[in-house]
């Protein structure tokens, strides 16, 4: 396994807070992923959208600003490399000629439009239909998050004894803002003021998932990252395949740099 070194783990507020994600015996939440940006005139819909859906207890909806618009005349004030880099590697994993916004993978497999909101819908409920299966549930693991104000403790669940070893899952965390207001003044979106929700400015690949419970402790490390208010740990097999388990931990304070 991926050793986790202090270097690699990014700063995480813990003093108050609720964490969703799935338990002994319970489904767990599907993942739904917005690429977006600022300077996409199409983007806004799909940002309402996505600012309906992490109102749902059955998901964990995020936006994931992308920087490759940013020379439509307006620098995404939000957006960050990593999640470009995310996004392109999805579009390699599964085969397309290319990256689009706005994008919505659902489960780390499925791809649609994200102003279409009924293919959005359409591809939530595929993915419960799929983790609900007898195939896939076998790869389902629990999610917990702990805090104290030190540290951000994970414990993930072991597979049945069958299915340990037969596969590699990356463990993900990601920082994010619950809310971030922006006045966009220039580009496509010029005048508009829009407000995101769940917006990730972090992504850190923390280690590996055999299939074996595991605990990680990943230590507080002060202000040295973008201001988050909540974090989300996610298993995804491979690195950009189908999501196996995830959990979201909502908390009070933030850092300001």
């Amino acid at each position: 396994m991926k050793q986790v070194s202090t270097a690699a783990l990014f700063a995480v507020a813990m003093l108050a807070g609720a964490v969703t994600g799935a338990v002994a015996g319970e489904a767990r939440p599907v993942l739904v992923e917005l690429y977006t940006s600022q300077g996409c005139s199409s983007c806004p819909p799909a940002d309402a959208l996505l600012a309906e859906l992490t109102r749902r207890k059955d998901l964990i909806a995020m936006s994931l600003p992308i920087t490759y618009w940013d020379m439509l005349g307006w620098k995404d004030t939000l957006a960050t490399g990593a999640n470009t880099k995310r996004q392109k590697a999805y579009a390699a994993a599964m085969g397309r000629g290319g990256v689009y916004t706005p994008q919505v993978i659902v489960d780390g497999v499925t791809d649609v439009v994200g102003s279409r909101t009924n293919q959005v819908e359409a591809a939530i409920r595929a993915a419960e239909r799929a983790e609900a299966s007898a195939k896939n549930a076998a790869w389902s693991v629990g999610i917990d998050l702990s805090r104290t104000p030190q540290k951000l403790h994970v414990a993930i669940t072991g597979a049945p004894s069958a299915a340990r070893g037969k596969s590699q899952a990356t463990i993900w965390i990601f920082r994010l803002r619950s809310s971030a207001t922006v006045h966009i003044a220039a580009g496509e979106n010029k005048g508009r003021t829009m407000t995101y929700r769940n917006v990730v400015n972090g992504i850190q690949d923390i280690g590996h998932w055999n299939g074996r419970a595991i605990s990680l402790d990943l230590p507080h490390t002060g202000p040295k990252v973008p201001p988050h208010d909540g974090v989300v740990v996610v298993v995804q097999q491979g690195g950009y395949g189908r999501i196996i388990g995830a959990a979201y931990l909502a908390h009070a304070d933030c850092y300001d740099q």
